[in-house]
């Protein structure tokens, strides 16, 4: 089973196809943010422990992540459900934040157990932190549908307006 590159553009362009892009880019940047401030803090000593660095890394990455995912992934407005949006959401950070701390963990023993460069452990706690995030994902995205599911006749609504200025743009005047 073979996926021309014509069908996948094609699919991106449907109302999922861009909500799932949005979902990775949105994911890609609160990653980016998290492995970048694991990389600042444990890499310049900033935070000596790969536990407090993770977990630091991590927390500095979950507001801007449940925004991103929420106003731009799934195009929800106004006021947060506190029981239906925000609590599922930080449930779940908190859950991918422990298992990023599991591997931190390992890190930590491994790190201990050989005499290696501080710049190639520094890599390994980022290295396990995007790990954790790679297999956090595919969960994420399956709940966060859920949670954030707007009603359908407002999404085809959405997407046929959004067709509907496209040939609108691409008409001659």
């Amino acid at each position: 089973m073979s996926i021309a590159l014509s069908d996948v553009v094609a699919w991106s362009k449907t109302h999922q196809g861009r909500k799932l892009v949005r979902f990775t880019a949105a994911s890609a940047i609160t990653t980016a943010v998290s492995l970048s401030t694991i990389l600042i803090v444990y890499g310049f000593h900033i935070i000596s422990g790969i536990i407090g660095a993770t977990l630091f890394g991590n927390f500095v990455a979950i507001l801007p992540s449940y925004y991103l995912t929420r106003a731009w992934a799934w195009g929800k407005r106004g006021k947060s459900h506190w029981r239906k949006e925000v609590l599922p959401y930080w449930l779940m950070s908190f859950a991918g934040i422990a298992f990023s701390l599991l591997g931190a963990t390992w890190v930590k023993y491994f790190v201990h157990s050989h005499d290696l460069d501080h710049s190639v452990n520094t890599m390994l706690v980022a290295g396990m932190n995007l790990v954790s995030f790679a297999v956090f994902w595919v969960l994420k995205i399956l709940l966060f549908n859920k949670i954030f599911h707007t009603h359908p006749l407002a999404d085809i609504d959405e997407h046929l307006r959004g067709e509907e200025a496209r040939q609108g743009a691409t008409e001659p005047a």
